[in-house]
């Protein structure tokens, strides 16, 4: 029996993510552990946010007074952040690690002790992956490691980095990330990443959606506050604002946002609500952020980013802008889609084939979502364009090991002989810099009659009547904190029994890795962090 399903014990809730920096996991951490807490019935009676970087006060602050009666600790320990951001060596980190998480786990066991590990799967700290699952084995400690992100979808450059740290072969990392012995559930948030884990997993595979509720309307006053705030923080007083509400990451594709809000709401502004907060991102933001104000667009990313007092909150920007955009290449869960519904702004976005059946199954319909947008070839230099993405998909490619590289497909625009339309989204960031650059006239002109659902979305847009979607009742069963806090509790109530034939962790990440490098699935703003 899982400790949760004893009604006697007394446990330790230990929540681990490299950060809490602004995004969708953090987000998620803040929503569901007070229902986790709650559905518990007082066997929770401590929470401790384990992480390599803390949050900002005010975030902290927020996150405890959630817990009237229950002490939320805050554990620190450097080495568990990305690897990509520390400096010593690696036998030194791995000495920390194995340090820091044996504070963490002190005086742990089966019946006392819970581990909710966020995102071990995108590979960012494989130290840390390996030392906290033979820790919890040793113990006997249950955990859920929960997979937002993975490390083998369009995150190739992880794999150089992964065999500094010593993990020289796939296996290796499978190992790290799907523990063949102990006590683990593995949770993925949408069906598609949960039906191959469970596959190998059988019961202690989880589908675990992202929780989200509609929200309750802000203040007035708050609204009016924001809206003073980002007519400040924009030097401008009437123009409607359009806003992506993410972290900024080249899989956003925020230059496809730039383009369709130039094209559809020309004179409004595009506010992306953070900033770039790794090393990989940068290069890519400082790109975008030079073109903008070379052409003068109307671009601010990271909005929120800074530490200002009276900064608001996302809900805040949402309730004071005109519309919501999500143009991301690749999404686990695509989380604005529903804070879009659910703060009832129109949302414009690009339909994900992994997550579209759920939000589908769901109940939601999404008026204003499209495939892609085609760009006229005429708009950008085709042949330079081909070779810019030969060299970074060859680089790219021989970076990977081999039996990746032997299952990976070629990208689109390698098998075209001749100039034709071409996806937006599977242009380097060269190439959209190239296409933004033209007059939004001229661009919207060309491309037109190649997305003609546009012009409706265009008319619309100028009326003000771009359509919002409502909260279906039936989302409710599927994305409520109590039924997302009662499907936790139920999968580590029961201990997980793996499939009929057995489990191999190196064959759960194989038949991930073939989906993974499927052509559909490849993006040259992932290849590379210069495009």
């Amino acid at each position: 029996m899982g400790i949760v399903g004893d009604t006697s014990a007394f446990v330790k809730l230990v929540i681990l993510h490299y950060h809490l920096r602004p995004g969708g996991i953090r987000r998620v951490i803040e929503l569901a552990t007070p229902h986790l807490t709650r559905e518990a019935r007082g066997r929770i009676t401590r929470v401790v946010l384990a992480i390599g970087e803390r949050a900002d006060r005010q975030w902290h602050e927020q996150f405890s007074r959630q817990f009237s009666h229950l002490p939320v600790e805050v554990f620190v320990e450097p080495s568990f952040n990305y690897l990509s951001e520390q400096r010593e060596a690696p036998r030194n980190i791995l000495a920390r690690v194995r340090r820091g998480i044996k504070r963490l786990l002190a005086g742990g066991d089966a019946w006392n002790c819970l581990v909710w590990a966020h995102n071990l799967g995108v590979g960012r700290n494989l130290l840390l992956s390996r030392e906290l699952a033979a820790a919890c084995v040793a113990r006997g400690i249950p955990m859920l490691s929960h997979h937002h992100d993975w490390w083998f979808d369009n995150r190739w450059e992880r794999w150089p980095e992964m065999r500094r740290f010593d993990f020289r072969t796939l296996a290796a990392a499978a190992r790290a990330i799907f523990p063949e012995q102990g006590r683990f559930v593995h949770a993925a948030i949408n069906h598609a990443d949960a039906a191959i884990l469970s596959r190998q997993f059988g019961d202690a595979a989880l589908w675990l959606p992202n929780l989200t509720e509609p929200a309750v309307p802000t203040a007035t006053a708050h609204i009016r506050a924001a809206r003073r705030w980002l007519r400040n923080k924009l030097a401008q007083d009437q123009a409607p604002v359009w806003v992506s509400p993410c972290r900024f990451l080249r899989r956003k594709n925020i230059g496809e946002a730039l383009l369709l809000t130039r094209w559809l709401r020309p004179g409004a502004w595009l506010v992306v609500t953070g900033a770039a907060s790794s090393a990989g991102e940068i290069p890519c933001f400082r790109a975008l952020e030079t073109a903008a104000r070379q052409h003068q667009w109307r671009l601010r990313l990271g909005v929120l980013a800074g530490r200002e007092s009276d900064k608001p909150g996302v809900a805040e920007l949402l309730a004071v802008s005109e519309v919501v955009l999500l143009t991301s290449l690749q999404e686990g869960f695509g989380l604005p889609y529903l804070e879009a519904t659910a703060a009832q702004r129109p949302l414009l976005a690009r339909r994900l084939p992994n997550i579209a059946p759920d939000l589908d199954r769901f109940g939601f319909r999404f008026p204003q979502a499209y495939d892609d947008i085609l760009i006229a070839p005429t708009l950008f230099d085709w042949r330079s364009e081909q070779a810019r993405q030969m060299k970074l998909f060859r680089d790219w490619r021989a970076a990977m090991p081999s039996r990746a590289r032997e299952l990976v497909a070629l990208p689109p625009v390698l098998t075209s002989a001749l100039p034709h339309p071409f996806p937006f989204s599977r242009l380097t960031l060269t190439a959209q810099l190239e296409v933004l650059a033209h007059p939004a006239l001229d661009s919207w002109e060309a491309c037109l009659p190649l997305n003609p659902f546009l012009n409706a979305w265009r008319r619309r847009a100028a009326a003000g009547q771009l359509r919002v979607t409502r909260w279906p009742r039936k989302a409710n069963r599927w994305l409520s904190g109590k039924g997302y806090a009662r499907r936790i509790i139920s999968a580590l109530a029961t201990r997980p029994k793996l499939s009929r034939k057995g489990f191999s962790a190196v064959e759960v990440q194989a038949d991930f890795i073939e989906n993974k490098v499927a052509a559909h699935n490849l993006y040259p703003l992932l290849w590379s962090t210069e495009t």
